[in-house]
């Protein structure tokens, strides 16, 4: 018989509409922040920046430096209809075979949403020197397609996109006119360095430059990894138990100074804080099993919930996040199912702003 903490309908929770946060808030470190310490205290209801107050000099911060690109793209298809194209990775170049040198391709799967599904072959157009072929259509829904663009002297292909896409928001922030000018800068983190993301690390949102070098200031060492955040992040869970989903890839780097620092943080004593559940997934990964983590790059496919023995991460900063989805359940295998419930309907009742664009949790087991 299955546990009912592996039961899908253990995870979820009522939302109103009206919690789910449209905009960020007006400064990156002045959102709310819920705070679990211990094992059966209340949380504490503060302010992001008091974040600081929780840590200790010794203690290692670690931030996935992954960046989102412009993965949505808004055009026509030949017939005049529109269409859009959700870009589900980073293009990569590729050999062009057109009589026109001057025009580059690269190629990737994507999403296609139009009121009539186009044929492979046909061209979608997004500028008068962007359009998109379509190579081939699957089952799924997925296409793939082949991007055909005319760069200006020295433009990049993450230039044209940034150019001609738009931010890829989560389907339950409501843009029906496309980007406002915030979200370019606010749908990113601060130490975003690595293309390769279609949503944002949203933990790492509520960093401000002036937080993270009171941080430093205190004693507190940071280091990174790289998790590009896929599509998959977003795919429901349908599995009854949640044992039977199979969790989405993901692409990730660890550096090697990344794993001196976590070493030296654990012989003196500090705890290793990450930032999102995509760092706690990264260093997981990573591990031996002992604690120890190994440097290098690789598909994530680790699937955390309840049971699971975190084996490197001691605390979380993260997000608040959707009922039933696998970022609940990761959380849930942190700090507790019925704590983490009893905390989110705490935080409903105390009118936080739930997730990318909302407020913030803080998970410290030790």
């Amino acid at each position: 018989m299955t546990d009912y903490s592996h039961r899908l309908e253990a995870y979820d929770y009522d939302l109103p509409a009206d919690r789910i946060a449209q905009f960020p808030a007006l400064q990156r470190d002045q959102s709310r922040l819920l705070v679990l310490a211990g094992e059966n205290g209340p949380p504490d209801h503060r302010r992001f920046t008091d974040l600081i107050d929780y840590l200790r000099a010794g203690d290692l911060l670690v931030i996935n430096t992954t960046k989102v690109f412009p993965a949505r793209l808004l055009g026509n298809k030949q017939s005049g209809g529109k269409v859009e194209l959700f870009l589900l990775a980073l293009p990569q170049p590729s050999a062009s075979d057109g009589a026109d040198p001057s025009w580059r391709e690269a190629t990737a799967t994507a999403l296609v949403k139009s009121s009539k599904r186009p044929k492979i072959g046909s061209l979608l157009n997004f500028g008068p020197r962007f359009q998109a072929r379509i190579d081939g259509l699957h089952p799924d829904g997925k296409a793939s397609v082949t991007l055909q663009y005319q760069p200006e002297q020295g433009q990049s292909l993450e230039q044209i996109l940034e150019t001609h896409g738009q931010m890829p928001l989560p389907p339950y922030i409501s843009r029906p006119d496309g980007n406002l000018g915030e979200d370019w800068d606010r749908y990113q983190t601060r130490y975003a360095r690595q293309t390769g993301s279609v949503a944002a690390p949203t933990a790492g949102l509520h960093f401000s430059d002036q937080l993270l070098a009171a941080i430093r200031a205190k004693g507190v060492a940071i280091a990174t990894i790289v998790l590009h955040v896929g599509y998959g992040t977003f795919a429901p869970v349908r599995s009854e138990d949640i044992r039977d989903h199979s969790i989405h890839k993901e692409y990730v780097e660890i550096p090697v100074e990344t794993v001196e620092a976590i070493r030296q943080a654990k012989q003196g004593g500090g705890r290793i804080w990450a930032v999102g559940t995509t760092t706690v997934r990264t260093l997981e990964f990573a591990s031996d099993g002992q604690g120890q983590v190994r440097t290098g790059s690789g598909e994530c496919d680790l699937f955390i919930y309840p049971g699971y023995q975190f084996k490197v991460v001691d605390n979380l900063i993260t997000n608040f996040h959707l009922p039933k989805s696998s970022l609940l359940f990761l959380v849930s295998a942190l700090a507790g199912r019925d704590r983490i419930l009893t905390a989110y309907r705490e935080a409903v009742i105390n009118g936080y702003r739930f997730f990318s664009y909302g407020d913030a949790m803080a998970i410290i087991t030790r």
